[in-house]
């Protein structure tokens, strides 16, 4: 009872945390059941007939179920291998900044890409893409090339994809390294250059050796958001051309243009409950790898 009293003040403050966690990712679990369901907007949830599986068949038994898996699953390992790597160097770069102006301005321009929607990403990859004003195709012409259909070319769209997606994301990422970098005791680089080590030798003797338990943890998180895409990016950046949706269809922007064709809910919902269900086994496989290998790394 005392220590009830003594952390009172504590649970209270966390209380308005724990309803809106309650409210916003427990209550939604009822309608999970829709995935299993022939679903009536008429008879609502609880109404409709049970359908066992069959809402699952549409992925798996449509010609394009090889691509969007390959696309989803390829592209989100890019993701996460290449966003690791410039999120780490940038944070550590960054680090390096003494003066106080340029470290703002540098935090400001590289964040503000993060912070922009992706109908505006879209417009401006569509202002260096275009292929009669676009300012790349621009830069072609005035070295005597040729233009190039870039909305209708399947082969830079991975590449394109992926520099997007870092560059968009590269201030997020930053920061959370950042974060960590700052909190590291000044006293390991000062004996570091005591010793005589380089800068690198104290980038990888001790920077990333004190970063890996903050690299873990994000790379575990994003593991669980393996199997979905950014909708945006896939959906709106490419124009939703149909040309190019060998290289740019995944598993949401597939979805979607199914449920413009056929409004059923119980597809887009079995489609999430296989997301949120591979999300997990990978959380909880990278998860036993990494205790088995350094338990103090693990989540849990």
């Amino acid at each position: 009872m005392d220590q009830i009293k003594r952390f009172l003040p504590f649970y209270i403050m966390a209380l308005p945390g724990i309803i809106y966690l309650i409210i916003n990712n427990y209550m939604p679990l009822v309608g999970l059941q829709v995935a299993f369901k022939r679903f009536n907007y008429g008879k609502g949830i609880w109404g409709s007939p049970w359908n066992g599986i069959k809402n699952f068949e549409f992925l798996f038994s449509s010609n394009s179920a090889q691509r969007i898996i390959r696309n989803t699953l390829l592209y989100n390992v890019a993701f996460i291998l290449i966003g690791i790597v410039i999120g780490v160097a940038a944070a550590i770069l960054l680090n390096e900044v003494r003066q106080k102006r340029p470290l703002k301005i540098y935090q400001t321009s590289i964040l503000l890409p993060y912070l922009m929607s992706m109908v505006i990403i879209s417009y401006l990859a569509y202002v260096f893409l275009g292929t009669n004003t676009g300012v790349i195709n621009g830069v072609i012409r005035r070295l005597g090339g040729a233009n190039i259909n870039w909305y209708n070319e399947p082969k830079y769209w991975p590449a394109l994809l992926i520099f997007i997606h870092v560059w968009k994301t590269l201030g997020f990422n930053m920061i959370l390294y950042y974060s960590s970098l700052v909190g590291f005791s000044q006293d390991y680089y000062e004996a570091a250059e005591l010793d005589g080590a380089t800068k690198w030798q104290q980038i990888t003797k001790i920077t990333l050796p004190l970063l890996r338990p903050t690299i873990i943890t994000l790379l575990i998180l994003q593991l669980g958001q393996i199997f979905r895409s950014d909708f945006g990016l896939f959906y709106q950046v490419p124009m939703n051309q149909g040309a190019l949706f060998d290289v740019t269809d995944t598993i949401d922007t597939f979805v979607y243009r199914a449920l413009l064709k056929t409004p059923n809910i119980g597809m887009s919902s079995s489609a999430g409950f296989i997301q949120s269900v591979v999300g997990f086994i990978f959380i909880m496989t990278a998860n036993g790898i990494i205790r088995k290998m350094s338990p103090s790394d693990s989540l849990f």
